[in-house]
């Protein structure tokens, strides 16, 4: 609807081609380095910062010959379940009462190889700590070039804190909190995208792109998505420019209200 309705062949905004912003690119040239040696790297951050943008990049290096990328994010399961998607996602065939030793031994054939290898686990938070502790023994056992990264929200760091988990805590090589970014990286992400898909910066006027960084308070996902609805909106009232009035039809949507303000509008 966007492309065809503002004449472009890329669509701004797209989840589907998402490129690192500098914080992110930062973040993941430190994860490649340490990758070299065995690491164990922890990113944290709120909902909607970067993290699954950062998450994707470093999966795209599984492409590489040189890499593989093990990438998982259902971790509220047990410790034997998590093994056998580290083994499905590794494709290798396994007997469950010896898939941690066909683990190491895959692991260290891809060294062999000449291989990288990566270890993603996103919602690292919502993990057992029980369960990341036996992963932690046996991620001891892979060769050094291999990264172990954990990415989850704040909770995770505040868990290995405890001194209960310094064993694993002890082990971190790298760990970074991912802000939310400021007004001034927001509006050039903004036109960063239009550029990209040959569209004006004016397609946004001033006061449109002041609310949607007011009411994205920082948060990348936000403004995407607020972004990219705001240009629906102007697709469908046959505008070229978005103004305050089309990103306020897309504010109005229920999801967009505080829990506060739905409270109200219940009474």
């Amino acid at each position: 609807m966007i492309k065809s309705t503002l004449g472009i062949k890329k669509e701004p905004f797209n989840r589907s081609d998402l490129k690192l912003l500098p914080q992110q690119q930062r973040i993941f040239d430190i994860i490649k380095a340490h990758s070299s040696h065995g690491g164990l790297s922890v990113i944290t951050g709120n909902p909607g910062v970067g993290k699954s943008v950062l998450r994707e990049a470093i999966d795209n290096l599984g492409k590489e010959k040189s890499t593989s990328v093990v990438s998982f994010s259902r971790t509220m399961h047990t410790y034997l379940n998590i093994l056998k998607q580290l083994a499905h996602c590794l494709d290798i065939e396994f007997s469950q009462n010896h898939i941690e030793k066909n683990l190491i031994e895959t692991t260290y054939k891809h060294v062999r190889d000449r291989k990288t290898i990566y270890t993603l686990i996103d919602e690292a938070h919502l993990m057992d700590m029980s369960v990341l502790r036996k992963l932690r023994l046996l991620f001891d056992q892979f060769p050094p070039k291999h990264n172990l990264v954990l990415l989850g929200q704040p909770d995770l760091l505040f868990y290995l804190s405890m001194k209960v988990n310094e064993d694993i805590k002890s082990r971190i090589t790298y760990s970074e909190n991912i802000l939310p970014l400021n007004d001034i990286d927001l509006e050039a992400y903004i036109a960063k995208e239009l550029e990209a898909a040959r569209l004006g910066v004016n397609t946004f006027d001033q006061g449109a792109v002041e609310l949607i960084l007011r009411s994205a308070s920082g948060n990348l996902r936000l403004c995407r998505n607020l972004c990219y609805g705001s240009l629906v909106e102007i697709c469908r009232d046959g505008k070229r420019t978005v103004s305050i009035k089309h990103v306020n039809n897309v504010l109005i949507q229920p999801h967009w209200r505080s829990h506060d303000e739905l409270v109200k509008q219940q009474a």
